[in-house]
């Protein structure tokens, strides 16, 4: 009990941030690029209350941490409502606005490494922030290499979607309606570990390059 108290103490504030800002993003280049759906229903806000779904983001991954033993873990937000027909350029915008969520918890695992840096910079030996820095990074890279998964509705099948042909476009679009069965089938058989792992990586990789001047400057 104690341990699981700990881990949830240490990932709060970096899993309300990376869904918060994931959402809120989706929201903002809705807005941007011509569909007001999001923003009139009050969902282009940084209050996490506005995204978080109790059952998906709370209750499912708890049962799932206990049941499991924190092997296994799988949740999700309210998902933005995004009315694609308003877009100025539908199919082109659609892209954009799918890819607005991971580019946002791209963003936000630079600026917990960032933190992560400073922390080590300092001297600041508290485990704690420490060990939340290191959720803050890792968090946010499971959400990146999540939702880039080219299956709709994920934001990679939206991105996928956008950039098909018409015709492809159209007949891949009506697997969403069977999206979440796949991924969450692909979760439990171990298959989603093939994408998520290099995705993963390869984003690491990156913040590391970003993050090589940072770490200069601090040194």
């Amino acid at each position: 009990m104690n341990e699981l108290i700990q881990t949830v103490a240490v990932y709060a504030l970096p899993v309300i941030f990376a869904i918060t800002l994931h959402e809120a993003a989706h929201a903002f280049a809705a807005k941007f690029f011509g569909d007001t759906t999001a923003y009139s229903q009050g969902r282009m806000t940084l209050n996490p209350i506005s995204h978080i779904d109790p059952f998906g983001t709370i209750i499912i991954p708890a049962v799932l941490y206990v049941a499991t033993g924190g092997a296994f873990l799988f949740g999700y937000a309210k998902p933005v409502p995004v009315n694609f027909a308003n877009l100025r350029k539908p199919k082109q915008d659609m892209a954009w606005v799918a890819l607005a969520g991971p580019a946002a918890n791209f963003v936000m695992a630079c600026l917990w490494m960032i933190l992560a840096i400073f922390l080590q910079v300092s001297g600041v030996n508290e485990d704690f922030f420490i060990r939340m820095a290191n959720a803050g990074i890792l968090t946010n890279l499971v959400m990146f290499a999540f939702n880039l998964f080219p299956i709709p509705p994920l934001d990679g099948g939206r991105i996928l979607v956008s950039l098909l042909p018409y015709k492809l476009a159209y007949k891949f679009a009506q697997i969403e309606q069977y999206g979440f069965f796949i991924v969450m089938a692909l979760v439990m058989l171990h298959v989603l570990q093939f994408w998520m792992v290099p995705v993963m990586w390869l984003a690491e990789m990156l913040l590391h390059l970003l993050m090589s001047p940072i770490r200069l400057l601090l040194a």
